[in-house]
């Protein structure tokens, strides 16, 4: 069985003039493109079935990373991931936990 894994992004990028805005604009299409989902403004997650995917998407994640602000990646265990406390809202449709498939094999 693979242990699922979720990325969670968390950047700040500039958006004073009309280039930032652009450059923010086009990460944050490439994380949505890779199969991203907003949690919060600026807090974007990405579910991967096992480590290996989660490392090829972070690797993506670093050769799409604009020039200037601030981002930071944290990659966790879907079992971690549950443990998120939400104090105010609600889980969105893209974090409800992932139901584990039996295989049997005769």
């Amino acid at each position: 069985m693979h242990k699922y894994m979720r990325i969670l992004v968390f950047f700040d990028l500039p958006v004073k003039t009309k280039q930032e805005r652009r450059v923010a604009t086009k990460f944050r299409n490439f994380l949505i493109k890779d199969g991203y989902y907003m949690i919060q403004f600026s807090v974007y997650a990405r579910l991967c079935n096992g480590n290996d995917m989660a490392n090829i998407h972070r690797e993506r994640l670093k050769a799409n990373v604009p020039n200037n602000g601030s981002i930071r990646v944290l990659t966790i265990t879907e079992k971690q991931y549950d443990n998120v406390e939400i104090l105010l809202g609600k889980k969105t449709k893209y974090e409800r936990p992932i139901e584990y498939e039996n295989l049997s094999i005769f």
